[in-house]
């Protein structure tokens, strides 16, 4: 009996504190279950003071969805901070594929351009950079290559490498360069190529600066390199009868040292002319009717291409078949291929006698029939030259000259070889000179009557600048055709100009139908002297001449080159420009253009 009441009590007091620890987990719903099969379905007695059944269940619900809430919000962050990082993780992986894909597109060949010309239509735009930045740092490069003293960005420096004052293209303000660089030697300026190719800056050669078509403009800007300090005879080679010399050797100071050895160089263009610019322009000068032109009297070339390499066009022979003929490429491309930094040149023995004689006409056809008869009956004079009316109208007024001369066509005669045979040809001379209308003739007698005779053709340019009123400038062109049109291309452009208003002259190499005018006007004149310009070339053109026959194209011609020669001759000039200079970095704009010109710019032909 009290066995019983004792198990019955016991039952009773483990309940209880089961039930207690029930409701106390209820209350507490974060607290696990020790058991999980638990069910508690006690209520409290009417009047307890715990919470009721209900009540339990209403909190255990609200805790967990709190619970379930937090966990989904947690979760959410999570899955977008993983996604954020996905993102990147993608867009890096893109940027690398594209990176690794492009560099191995580099180095798998490519498919050669098939056609072998470059038409003005698919030209690209130019990639130049010109950043302040950029500049600056590659005047840091140049400083240490030839030393800061030979890097001028001196204002004066600036201008004198733009233009000129007898030069015919007007430059613009901005045409100008960042820095003169004076290099020594070839490797300094394979080194400053190297910089230039690298920082993509454009570049242009100079010399003496006596060009007349704006050959030396710099229309990119970038730097000009000066070859002044390259101006030395290397080396003379007397008995194989060649010179190899720097491009800032002048041919009058060569032919001073030649002359010392009996030699001389036959070229012999306007005074203050240089090596370096009469092979880029490929020029000639009095003696080439004779002699030949530059073309005739290079033998090889050291040029610095665009990108700082280093090439010898050939050796020394007098004749070579060994491939292209690339000494003969560079000259005459004015610089827009590569910048000569040596030439070896073929001179010749000094003939042993010479004499120079003149003789004026009545009109410039008597004076051309004589020409024609001295060249077609095979007189082998050295020079013949014409001066026009006002030409020599010009010398008398300028006073440069002792003598005062007959104000009429004039011919100008040079003669050369032994004494006797100059003999002969004096007197040959004269009777076709007679023949065909001649009002003078006049030869001469010692060396000083051959300087005083000879010295008027040698200051035709500048008797002309000195009828030049304030304000004027001079504008100096050529051109070439058949020698028998020659006379009436000359009456052509001598009737144009006086009908212009304009004051100009006429010099010619007659001898190969070759006239320059020197042409005066001012500002207000400039559009009619160009139109002047442009009619005296369209007409050279049609009679099957060409646009220039020893000044070189630069700026002012480029645009006649098509009519003269075609648009595939062009084209194919402008894949070799593209070829070998394929940033367009050497003396951009010159000979062909690398852009398309802007509406209005080219004259209508």
């Amino acid at each position: 009996m009290l066995r019983s009441f004792g198990a019955a009590r016991s039952s009773s007091a483990r309940a209880a504190t089961t039930t207690a620890a029930a409701a106390a987990r209820l209350r507490c719903p974060n607290s696990l279950l020790t058991r999980s099969s638990l069910r508690c379905y006690a209520t409290e007695k009417e009047g307890s003071n715990g919470p009721s059944f209900k009540g339990q269940m209403l909190e255990s619900i609200s805790s967990r969805i709190v619970r379930e809430r937090k966990e989904r919000e947690k979760f959410a962050a999570q899955r977008e901070k993983s996604a954020g990082s996905r993102n990147w993780a993608i867009t890096f992986m893109f940027v690398v594929g594209v990176a690794g894909a492009y560099w191995m597109g580099t180095l798998s060949p490519h498919d050669p351009d098939p056609h072998s010309t470059a038409p003005l239509s698919q030209a690209r735009p130019l990639r130049h950079n010109l950043g302040k930045a950029n500049l600056e740092a590659a005047w840091t490069d140049f400083a240490d290559i030839v030393g800061k003293e030979n890097v001028s960005t001196i204002d004066q420096d600036l201008q004198t490498h733009s233009t000129s004052d007898w030069s015919s293209y007007r430059a613009h303000e901005s045409e100008r360069p960042f820095a003169v660089v004076y290099p020594a030697t070839t490797e300094e300026v394979s080194q400053i190529m190297k910089v230039c190719h690298h920082r993509k800056i454009p570049v242009v050669g100079y010399s003496g600066g006596t060009s007349l078509e704006g050959h030396f403009t710099p229309t990119r800007g970038g730097i000009s390199i000066d070859f002044s300090r390259m101006n030395k005879v290397l080396r003379l080679h007397k008995d194989d009868l060649d010179v190899v010399v720097q491009p800032a050797v002048g041919w009058e100071i060569l032919n001073e040292q030649l002359a010392q050895d009996n030699l001389f160089f036959p070229p012999d263009p306007g005074p203050g002319a240089m090596i370096g610019g009469m092979i880029g322009t490929g020029c000639s000068g009095t003696n080439a009717y004779r002699y030949g032109t530059m073309r005739e009297w290079v033998l090889s070339l050291t040029v610095v291409l665009a990108d700082g390499t280093v090439i010898k066009t050939r050796q020394r022979p007098r004749k070579s078949s060994a491939g292209y003929d690339l000494t003969k490429l560079f000259i005459g491309s004015e610089g827009t291929l590569g910048l000569v930094t040596e030439a070896t040149l073929k001179v010749t023995v000094k003939p042993q006698s010479t004499s120079v004689a003149v003789c004026s006409f009545g009109t410039i056809r008597q004076a051309a029939d004589c020409v024609a008869r001295v060249v077609g009956d095979g007189v082998p004079v050295a020079a013949v030259e014409i001066l026009d009316d006002e030409q020599m109208r010009c010398i008398n007024h300028a006073g440069m000259t002792k003598k005062t001369w007959k104000e009429s066509p004039t011919l100008f005669f040079k003669f050369s070889g032994t004494e006797r045979g100059v003999k002969e040809q004096v007197e040959l001379v004269q009777k076709m000179a007679r023949a065909t209308g001649s009002q003078s003739f006049e030869f001469a007698k010692s060396a000083e009557d051959q300087a005083e005779l000879w010295s008027a053709r040698k200051e035709a340019l500048w008797s002309t600048q000195a009828m030049a009123k304030e304000g004027d400038r001079v504008w100096t062109g050529d051109v070439a055709v058949p020698m028998s049109r020659l006379p009436e291309l000359i009456e052509l452009t001598k009737d144009d100009i006086k009908k212009s208003g304009m004051y100009g002259t006429i010099v010619g190499h007659v001898g190969d139908g070759n006239f320059h005018i020197i042409l005066l006007s001012n500002d207000e004149q400039r559009h009619d002297a160009e139109d002047l310009v442009h009619r005296m070339v369209k007409k050279a053109v049609e009679m099957e001449g060409t646009v220039t026959g020893e000044h070189g194209v630069g700026l002012v011609k480029r645009d006649y080159l098509p009519h003269e020669l075609g648009e595939s001759t062009v084209d194919t000039m402008r894949k070799l420009k593209l070829a070998l200079d394929p940033l367009c970095l050497l003396n951009c704009d010159k000979v062909v253009r690398v852009q398309k010109p802007k509406a209005g710019e080219v004259a209508e032909w």
